[in-house]
């Protein structure tokens, strides 16, 4: 087996083993706190410490990718998460067990930010939207299976399994990438900014800290006043050192900027849909959880099968058009969501989870694609680090606006008025969905015709 497709097999393995496992902890989430004796709400920390470590460090490790070499830090971080993900599944003590996963996060990392850069690195750019395409199918498939194979490793085995399974696929990886001689840099011997880094590990730290527990804290909001202060010191320090951790003139390419602001707010308002569905199909409608899960495998199945298709053409035609053409499908989708009801017919709702899935296939690879293709080849390892903080970023916002608007018109005791409550908040959602979506569209349609990378 050649380098080339060494490559590509391991980043299609991470791309999937990712949303597997955090999807299928979605559903082993009931069973962990009967382990653990706490309440599901609190067992919710075990994905949000996850996100947060995931995305914290992001940049700092995409940076250290482009200097010290892709490969190694891939490598790295494939041994680190191995390790990390093995010692959570033995763990039994709740607290214990919310800090391995933030740890967990902080390793995987090193696969998120460089993954993308390195499978971009080895391939030529006329391939490079079909190789997307083809990573971004095993994220949907990995989010399609996690609900049905974790919740057979729970009910059959233990919800531990599912970390010992994950912890034995990347161990092949391992094994799979060992073989991988070749190294791809992107700013060889250059100095490393370790003040950069620390503050935007902090920035990070302290805005998703604070998404995660708005409604929890009442002073919660002050911490996001000193995030933002924080922006603003370490913008005045990447103006001035001369290997920052993040090159600000990237953001002058329209193409990248305004393809990485069309991702965070695509995420933004598409993360929270099947949480917001099981919701909708469990409380309201009244299925059991694994019918549920079935029904809601419509909208990752399509993404899993189009996604290759769609990042093909973009290497034909400008992912400009493909990706807006995207963002206009999910918002008839989530438009049509707005309009719920207990007797909407579930047919009807099944359809309109295939039109977002299709959608959401038209969008993602192709804007991946843009953003790739925007930038200087060695600038892979940031750039890769920069849309997956976008991706993680958005996700959390979703669930904060899921968060928000339950905790403040549903309340935590349900009574008389509770479905009604329900479904009027979630009906509210998905019309704030439907508007960041036409922002989106915006954002993806104002960048540059093009490709050409300008940095």
């Amino acid at each position: 087996m050649n380098e080339q497709r060494r490559i590509l097999i391991a980043v299609m393995l991470t791309c999937f083993i990712g949303p597997f496992m955090g999807s299928s902890i979605n559903v082993a989430i009931p069973a962990m706190s009967l382990s653990f004796q706490e309440s599901p709400e609190a067992l919710t920390w075990a994905v949000t410490s996850f996100l947060i470590g995931s995305a914290a460090v992001l940049l700092a490790f995409g940076r250290l990718s482009d200097i010290q070499g892709r490969k190694k830090i891939y490598i790295i971080g494939l041994i680190c998460t191995c390790i990390s993900t093995l010692v959570t599944g033995v763990i039994y003590h709740y607290d214990l067990f919310i800090i391995s996963r933030f740890i967990q996060g902080v390793t995987m990392s090193m696969i998120f930010g460089t993954s993308m850069a390195l499978l971009i690195s080895c391939y030529e750019p006329e391939k490079r939207g079909k190789i997307i395409g083809l990573a971004s199918g095993c994220v949907y498939i990995g989010l399609s299976t996690g609900p049905f194979l974790g919740g057979l490793i729970t009910d059959y085995l233990s919800w531990r399994y599912i970390f010992y399974f994950t912890s034995l696929a990347l161990f092949c990886n391992v094994l799979l990438v060992m073989g991988i001689h070749q190294e791809w840099y992107g700013a060889f011997k250059q100095k490393f900014d370790y003040v950069g880094s620390v503050l935007s590990t902090v920035i990070i730290l302290l805005f998703l800290f604070t998404l995660s527990t708005w409604t929890t804290y009442p002073y919660i909001h002050y911490i996001l006043i000193i995030a933002l202060c924080l922006l603003v010191v370490f913008v005045y320090h990447q103006h001035r050192c001369p290997y920052p951790v993040l090159e600000l003139p990237l953001f002058n390419n329209k193409v990248f900027t305004f393809s990485n602001l069309a991702a965070l707010i695509h995420y933004s308002a598409t993360f929270a849909i099947g949480f917001l569905l099981s919701l909708y199909l469990q409380i309201l409608r009244g299925m059991d959880a694994s019918t549920a899960g079935l029904f809601l495998l419509i909208q990752p199945l399509l993404m899993a099968l189009l996604s290759p298709v769609f990042g093909s053409l973009s290497d034909k035609y400008p992912p400009r058009y493909i990706a807006s053409l995207g963002m206009l499908v999910m918002l008839i989708g989530l438009f049509s969501f707005h309009h719920l009801s207990l007797n909407t017919s579930l047919l009807l709702v099944g359809l309109n989870l295939a039109l977002i899935g299709i959608g959401f296939a038209l969008f993602s690879a192709p804007n991946n694609n843009a953003i790739m293709g925007a930038v200087h080849p060695k600038h892979y390892g940031i750039a890769s680090s920069i849309l997956a903080v976008m991706r993680l970023i958005g996700q959390a916002l979703s669930m904060a606006i899921v968060t928000l608007f339950l905790a403040t018109y549903v309340g935590k005791t349900p009574g008389p008025n509770y479905p009604a409550q329900l479904l009027s908040t979630i009906d509210f959602i998905f019309l704030i969905f439907s508007f960041l979506c036409i922002l989106g569209i915006a954002c993806s349609w104002y960048r540059q015709k093009g490709n050409t990378p300008s940095c």
